[in-house]
């Protein structure tokens, strides 16, 4: 049985990664850290797990009761914890934060996108750095062209998150009143996950120069995200199709499909789609997401069964919606 610990439980991915491990078969949940609830119950914080859990909130950190220790706290304080405490050296670590995704060689995180570092995970990794939600959707679409040296022209790029991707703190743009019924732009052409998606990309492609023209949204929806991706592409779509369907036949949670897919074919599920069209010599990908399952939680728990030797799926078959 895995024992599990989480830092930073009070937001909507540590909600969702409780979730998971709670009903995860080969998981006992020990404890969940969040200084500023300790004492009250989780869910009292996370009411959607009423019933389901009696688990408290604590301000204590017992490494020597847990195997795995993920980390949901706001970028910066990983990498702060981790420089200020003790942690023992056999201790799995699976940090959701953007601390330790850049390989620059301080550090020994694997970056955790199994679908392009399954290999390296399995064969002992300790430390996992989670990707970001909007880097797993866009890199997801690109990884078949990288692997095949077919990205040689400039990505365009519009994706669109919901309001849960801001966080749980209360801002400015993400109360109800603004966020419903609007749509906005945001840090478009700099975003934070275009380094980590470049650098998976250059680590397919080593060729790979190309701009990365990003414009992420602000939707008007609670979960998922919506990216369409473009670029000069002279290849026929059969083969397209081909490639990948190849790079994908052996991983479990992304499908190519010939239907152009909506945003509730994923919600509350692990799955990223996939989509192709032709149109001239631009090739068309649609890649959909839930940014706090296949964006967040639910591969981190990825990244925890292939750090213990379970199977890929363990915990992870979870129902969307039907209509």
């Amino acid at each position: 049985m895995i024992k599990a610990g989480i830092i930073g439980g009070a937001g909507y991915t540590a909600g969702e990664l409780i979730r998971l491990l709670i009903n995860h078969p080969d998981v006992q949940l020990m404890w969940v850290n969040s200084s500023s609830n300790a004492g009250n119950p989780v869910a009292s914080v996370h009411q959607g797990l009423i019933g389901e859990t009696d688990l408290v909130f604590t301000d204590q950190t017992p490494f020597d009761e847990i195997n795995v220790l993920f980390f949901c706290t706001p970028h910066g304080q990983t990498r702060t914890f981790l420089e200020s405490h003790s942690v023992p050296d056999d201790l799995r670590i699976i940090d959701l934060s953007t601390d330790y995704r850049h390989q620059d060689g301080t550090h020994d995180f694997v970056y955790g996108l199994p679908e392009l570092n399954r290999k390296a995970i399995v064969r002992g990794a300790k430390h996992i750095a989670n990707p970001g939600c909007f880097a797993t959707a866009i890199q997801l679409a690109l990884l078949p062209l990288a692997k095949n040296l077919l990205l040689n022209k400039d990505v365009h790029v519009f994706a669109i998150t919901g309001s849960t991707g801001a966080g749980v703190k209360p801002a400015p743009t993400s109360h109800f009143s603004w966020r419903n019924d609007n749509i906005s732009i945001y840090k478009p052409f700099r975003h934070q996950h275009l380094d980590e998606i470049r650098q998976s990309l250059s680590q397919l492609q080593n060729s790979f120069a190309s701009e990365i023209d990003f414009i992420p949204v602000r939707g008007c929806f609670s979960r998922g995200i919506f990216a369409t991706l473009y670029l000069d592409c002279p290849v026929e779509l059969s083969e397209i199709r081909r490639l990948y369907d190849d790079y994908y036949s052996d991983h479990n949670f992304t499908f190519v499909t010939d239907k152009m897919p909506d945003l509730k074919d994923v919600v509350n599920t692990n799955k990223c789609l996939l989509h192709l069209e032709k149109e001239g010599n631009k090739l068309i990908i649609v890649s959909v997401i839930d940014n706090l399952l296949k964006g967040a939680s639910g591969t981190a728990v990825h990244n925890m069964n292939l750090l213990f030797g379970l199977h890929e799926r363990t915990g992870l078959c979870l129902k969307g919606s039907a209509f």
